[in-house]
């Protein structure tokens, strides 16, 4: 159950992920995430919204915090081409390539990561972290 939600609007400007990353912060904090969930957070959605001003057609990109009972729920949108989720490959970490390990990072991070991608309409990542989970 959602009992509250805040929705942003942010120019796909990379100097601006630092506000995102501020933002998460402090709505992490007054949920109660330890310090530890917070820096997690910040990585996970540094990660997501890079992809989003990279993936982006449009000037702008959409951050959504769902904040519930035992945790959150962050979503990144942006407006681009879309993608192939089924063709998104685990990277080789033996052999990392210069990208590609974002979405890696992501799911490394959080409890929940999910992918939606309709082409010429956009991606969508949601990503869910519960209070004192360990999954």
């Amino acid at each position: 159950m959602t009992y509250e939600t805040i929705k942003m609007e942010i120019s796909s400007n990379p100097e601006y992920v630092s506000i995102i990353r501020l933002t998460t912060s402090g709505i992490a904090n007054k949920i109660g995430f330890s310090i530890n969930d917070i820096e997690d957070m910040k990585v996970a959605v540094s990660e997501a919204c890079t992809n989003a001003i990279k993936h982006s057609d449009d000037d702008k990109f959409f951050i959504t915090f769902k904040m519930f009972e035992s945790g959150i729920c962050i979503e990144i949108k942006d407006n681009g081409k879309g993608c192939d989720v089924e063709a998104i490959k685990e990277p080789d970490l033996d052999m990392p390539k210069e990208s590609g390990l974002g979405l890696f990072i992501i799911k490394t991070l959080m409890d929940e990561v999910s992918i939606e991608s309709i082409e010429n309409e956009g991606t969508v990542i949601r990503m869910t972290k519960y209070l004192g989970a360990d999954i």
